[in-house]
């Protein structure tokens, strides 16, 4: 019998010999590319390896086609469609090629996918990446651009066309990032929510996010106060932080217009010294990384300054009779307005009203506002 040698190793009879040419071609040496006349290159159609020899033939083709993908992305499958898709402007009967929709019956899946990739390829021909259509025969292989540049032209998803999708794909091109992953996150809520519960950075981006949006958008600024007002919660950390706020910006009023209020409410320019001890504390705050906590440094800069501010008031005396004047003269206002708000007009029977405790406290005022009164006539100036 005669043995037939085929390149690849594998023997048999003559009647044999198709087989082992099949054999032959599983693991083939790999062709390299050269240039094709339109200037594309073309891709070798062996799969095989010299060095890959002792490998299963079905792996090394999965080995080629996986490094094919990871090279080429989306671009691969793009051009399976491109070369076996019929163009609009090509007539059934005058190509091979198919419609997308039978295209998809045999693929198993949508129309509507096969024609995501084939608008895909048509944008990046346009722009000269990639040969036209029209050029293109089924199984012609090219060179395939990186997988990076498929990102630019693949819209993954239907909801991209619609207002709110391009709206959602322009603002995620402005942040620099690939408009399907916003597309995504905007997709599946419940996936964005259980991001931001379970990590803390997801949630602080969350944050910068929702306060940016908040300058523009009222709606969203009045739900959110209402669920800040409905959270006790929330509602505590909202004062603490408020009073860090006012004493952070005493202390930075102090710094940048050189003016500080006294307890009573006075304001005055602010002496060297209590300048300089601003200034540091605030160089302080402001050096804060995000997120580090501002209230013991707020706090001691407050009682630093507050502490010299009444040094410095205590130590001129025009200005501590000043202070003394206005804070007695504030006091009266408040006092003054109290009692204004007293009234009995709305009380019908002054019975139910009557208790002995309302009239001792009623006298002891008096008896406090008279004693005032004689202090100050005394101390009034002569009239003419």
């Amino acid at each position: 019998m005669t043995v037939t040698i085929d390149p690849s190793g594998a023997t048999g009879s003559p009647g044999d010999e198709q087989p082992a040419r099949e054999a032959s071609a599983v693991n083939a040496p790999v062709v390299r590319a050269t240039p094709a006349d339109d200037g594309f290159w073309v891709e070798p159609a062996a799969t095989g390896d010299a060095e890959a020899s002792d490998v299963d033939g079905t792996v090394a083709r999965d080995a080629h086609d996986f490094g094919v993908y990871a090279r080429t992305g989306g671009w691969a499958f793009a051009l399976k469609v491109a070369r076996s898709v019929r163009p609009g402007g090509q007539p059934a009967g005058e190509t091979p090629k198919i419609s997308a929709k039978r295209f998809a019956e045999l693929a198993g899946c949508s129309p509507e996918r096969v024609m995501r990739y084939y608008k895909a390829w048509d944008k990046a021909a346009d722009d000269g990446l990639v040969p036209h259509f029209e050029i293109l025969v089924p199984g012609q292989e090219i060179a395939l651009p990186d997988s990076d540049a498929w990102l630019a032209y693949y819209t993954a998803r239907t909801s991209a066309a619609s207002e709110r999708g391009q709206a959602i794909a322009a603002s995620a091109e402005a942040e620099g990032i690939r408009p399907t992953k916003a597309l995504e996150v905007a997709e599946n809520p419940t996936a964005l929510r259980a991001a931001i519960l379970a990590d803390p950075a997801t949630a602080r981006a969350a944050r910068a996010a929702l306060l940016d949006r908040l300058r523009e958008d009222p709606a969203l600024q009045t739900e959110l106060a209402r669920d800040v007002a409905r959270t006790d919660e929330l509602k505590k950390a909202v004062a603490t932080e408020s009073r860090v706020a006012d004493r952070i910006g005493y202390v930075r009023q102090i710094v940048e217009k050189g003016q500080v209020k006294t307890p009573a409410g006075q304001t005055i320019d602010a002496p060297a010294e209590l300048r300089a001890q601003a200034e540091r504390h605030l160089s302080l705050i402001d050096e804060l990384d995000d997120g580090e906590e501002a209230g013991p440094w707020a706090a001691e800069a407050y009682d630093t300054v507050k502490e010299l501010v009444a040094r410095t008031v205590e130590a001129d005396p025009d200005l501590r009779l000043r202070e003394r004047r206005t804070k007695f003269y504030s006091s009266l206002q408040r006092a003054t307005k109290v009692f204004e708000e007293l009234t009995l007009d709305d009380v019908e029977d002054l019975d139910d009203l009557y208790e002995d405790d309302m009239l001792q406290r009623l006298e002891e005022l008096q008896s406090a506002v008279g004693s005032c009164i004689a202090v100050l006539r005394g101390a009034a100036p002569p009239q003419a």
